[in-house]
C-alpha cells in the first residue's frame, strides 16, 4: 500500500525556512551555513544525515526486536563528504554510517540474521544510496566491529 509524506518549507528570512510537518510535529528551522545563512538550524545536508542515520537506527531497533534482542542503546554518527563534482557543483560524495550497540555482541542471539537484514528494512537508506555511496559499520559495546 502506497503512502503519501509531505512536508511544506516556507522561506523566513535569507536561507532560513520554516519546515512544516503537519500540526502533531514542532516546525524545525533549517538554514545554511554561513557565509550564505546564518547557521542557526540544520542545512540540507544535516538533515539528509539525520534522515539516513535514523532509519538506519531504527531499522536495526527492529531487527534486533524481532528476535527479542535488546542493543543496550543505539548510538549513531552519519558522516558524509561534500566536494565538487565534474561540473564544479556541490555534492555529497559519499556517506559514513557508524552504529554502536550498548551491550556486547556476544550478548545478542540470532546477530548474523539481524546485522544481515536491517538495511533492508531502511526506506531512506535504500533509497539514497541509488544515487550516493553509504558505507554502515556496527559495533558493540566493547568496540568490536560486528558488521
Amino acid at each position: 500500500m502506497a503512502e503519501t509524506v509531505s512536508i511544506t518549507i516556507t522561506q523566513k528570512q535569507n536561507y532560513q525556512f520554516m519546515v512544516d510537518f503537519g500540526e502533531v510535529i514542532p516546525d524545525l528551522l533549517a538554514d545554511e551555513p554561513a557565509p550564505l545563512g546564518k547557521g542557526e538550524g540544520p542545512s540540507p545536508n544535516h538533515m539528509l544525515l539525520a534522515a539516513v542515520a535514523n532509519c538506519l537506527s531504527a531499522s536495526l531497533l527492529f531487527s534486533l526486536q524481532k528476535f527479542k534482542q535488546d542493543a543496550g542503546g543505539i548510538t549513531t554518527r552519519a558522516t558524509c563528504v561534500v566536494d565538487r563534482n565534474d561540473r564544479n557543483r556541490l555534492r555529497i560524495q559519499h556517506i559514513d554510517v557508524a552504529i554502536q550497540l550498548g551491550n556486547k555482541g556476544a550478548q545478542l542471539n540470532h546477530l548474523d540474521r539481524i546485522l544481515g537484514q536491517f538495511e533492508d528494512f531502511c526506506t531512506v537508506t535504500q533509497s539514497v544510496q541509488a544515487g550516493i555511496p553509504v558505507k554502515i559499520s556496527v559495533i558493540d559495546g566493547n568496540g568490536v566491529s560486528l558488521k
